[in-house]
């Protein structure tokens, strides 16, 4: 799914935001924010841009070849209508 590298780049933007007075704690606090977002991430069963560009073309090709197929379909069941007819 996602990197570790994305969860500490994440963490180090959420820590780069807090007050300076907060400055003693941060590295304890990087660590759980990259503990709990890396968590939070897991539990929404999200896909990465790459995983999902990859699906998409699957799919548009299964649309291509489905679509080819119905029409081949109907081709054939318009012969036998036409066999039947004679």
């Amino acid at each position: 799914m996602f990197d570790s590298k994305f969860f500490e780049v994440l963490s180090k933007k959420l820590c780069a935001v807090l007050p300076d007075s907060l400055r003693d704690v941060k590295k304890d606090l990087e660590k759980n924010f990259h503990s709990v977002l890396q968590s939070a991430f897991s539990k929404l069963d999200l896909v990465t841009r790459h995983e999902f560009d990859v699906q998409t073309k699957v799919l548009s090709k299964t649309r291509l070849k489905l679509e080819a197929l119905a029409e081949q379909v109907s081709k054939l069941e318009e012969k036998k209508q036409k066999k039947k007819g004679e």
